[in-house]
């Protein structure tokens, strides 16, 4: 009897962390996402980037269907976002062509990190109300690193016109419907 309830509390503990550990997963992968991009390695932070999307995805529908959302898992969840959809994708892009613009290319990264995390901070102190305020920073960082693909075949300058659209509009206040 004894082991079956050290058994029933261990499940119960794993269960209650698993969402947590799927958003860990994704902060790794934006980690390493940056590492890569600081040394040069800009398709495989690309891949990392995509990798931690699937990761944000996943932790999200683990919580809600396993009912473990706490405010732990949504202040963990931002603090991850930040990196994987924010610092991560700008890095990149910055690494790829904005720092061929000198000052504004390392205003308009630094701009797209500020706005992600505005973004963030406005979301985790509003109510869940079943919509969106403003772009998703997963959505914007996955748009971002989108882009990277298409350095070569558009002009240099629409890069910093797509990350300062992309920084817009996850400060403004215009509502999505969550998915």
């Amino acid at each position: 009897m004894l082991l079956s309830e050290v058994v029933d509390h261990t499940i119960k503990k794993l269960k209650a962390q698993t969402a947590n550990v799927l958003t860990l997963t994704n902060l790794g992968l934006g980690g390493f996402a940056i590492i890569a991009g600081i040394n040069g390695q800009l398709h495989l932070s690309l891949m990392l980037i995509f990798i931690a999307a699937l990761a944000d995805r996943f932790d999200g529908m683990a919580a809600r269907k396993l009912q473990i959302e706490s405010d732990l898992g949504k202040q963990l969840d931002s603090m991850s976002d930040i990196i994987s959809f924010g610092v991560a994708p700008a890095l990149l892009l910055y690494q790829g062509i904005l720092n061929l613009f000198g000052f504004p290319g390392v205003f308009f990264t630094i701009f797209y990190i500020g706005c992600g995390a505005f973004r963030l901070a406005r979301f985790n102190i509003s109510e869940n109300n079943g919509f969106f305020t403003g772009l998703p920073i997963t959505a914007a960082g996955c748009l971002l690193t989108l882009s990277y693909l298409a350095i070569p075949y558009l002009p240099s300058f629409s890069f910093l016109f797509i990350t300062l659209v992309l920084s817009l509009l996850m400060i403004s206040t215009f509502t999505l419907k969550k998915v």
